[in-house]
């Protein structure tokens, strides 16, 4: 929206966005109407242009930054304390679960499948969302650095990256087959190349 919105019409489109996240995770992208979103989140037509001018395509931009900032600040706790072994095996089973509970439903790609990942808007939610994701993968790689659980030497940046690659690799494989097998090599065979990095001692 170009114009600036009051505490009210914030509060006002946030709910929109979320009832409209909750029907998406419901019924399917594909066979979401905007009737199903303004009956779910009680709103005149005109309101719903009101705040998405644009029409369904921008709901769903802003569903989809709703989805992206939900599936990392679930992640956050975690994220920010991974100065150990095993809390690097906490969060790698909580990521799996979170997983697994989608099935292969997750709602982030089934949206950026519908508006295009190679829109504008969708491209930059996702490089975003990638962004701080590593960034938080890199500071607990540092942490462990800080530990003395890794050798200083150890790029925090490339480990971030790879994981993230690595991640992403097993989450479409996942929705492809249904099953979490891969993800779960995936970030078993990180975590433990990570740890042969470690010095032996004399």
């Amino acid at each position: 929206m170009q114009h600036v919105l009051t505490p009210k019409g914030r509060a006002t489109r946030a709910r929109i966005v979320e009832g409209a996240a909750e029907v998406l995770r419901e019924k399917g992208v594909a066979d979401v109407t905007l009737d199903d979103i303004r009956s779910r989140t009680g709103t005149s037509k005109s309101q719903l242009f009101h705040y998405f001018p644009e029409g369904k395509d921008a709901l769903l931009l802003a569903v989809a930054q709703y989805e992206a900032d939900q599936a990392l600040n679930e992640q956050l706790p975690q994220l920010r304390r991974l100065d150990s072994w095993d809390a690097w095996y906490r969060w790698r089973d909580t990521l799996v679960e979170r997983y697994e509970s989608q099935g292969d439903q997750c709602p982030l790609y089934s949206l950026f499948l519908q508006v295009g990942r190679t829109t504008p808007g969708a491209r930059a939610i996702v490089a975003e969302f990638m962004r701080r994701w590593q960034q938080s993968l890199a500071g607990g790689v540092r942490a462990l650095q800080r530990n003395g659980l890794l050798p200083m030497s150890v790029d925090a940046d490339e480990s971030a990256a790879a994981l993230l690659t690595a991640i992403q690799g097993g989450v479409a494989i996942m929705l492809s087959t249904g099953e979490s097998t891969h993800l779960r090599a995936a970030l078993d065979w990180w975590i433990t190349r990570l740890r042969a990095a470690i010095p032996v001692a004399d």
